[in-house]
């Protein structure tokens, strides 16, 4: 479900700009950081690198894209 909503037009304006560097829509990059600053939230003592990695690592999984890792 979709809801319209009231944004500044700054945040519109850096959302569009990091959006235009990351091929997302604007509403899509606002959803993206806020996710990324609800997961801030929950987790204080994770860095935005290691959470961006198992967001990275997620999609992989979900999309099939695994390897079996062989240990030397």
């Amino acid at each position: 479900m979709s809801q319209s909503m009231k944004l500044s037009d700054d945040l519109c304006e850096e959302a569009r700009r990091h959006a235009a560097v990351f091929s997302r829509s604007v509403p899509k990059q606002i959803e993206y950081w806020s996710r990324i600053g609800r997961m801030v939230e929950e987790n204080p003592d994770l860095s935005y690198g290691f959470i961006r990695d198992v967001l990275l690592s997620k999609q992989e999984a979900d999309s099939g894209e695994l390897s079996d890792y062989t240990f030397d």
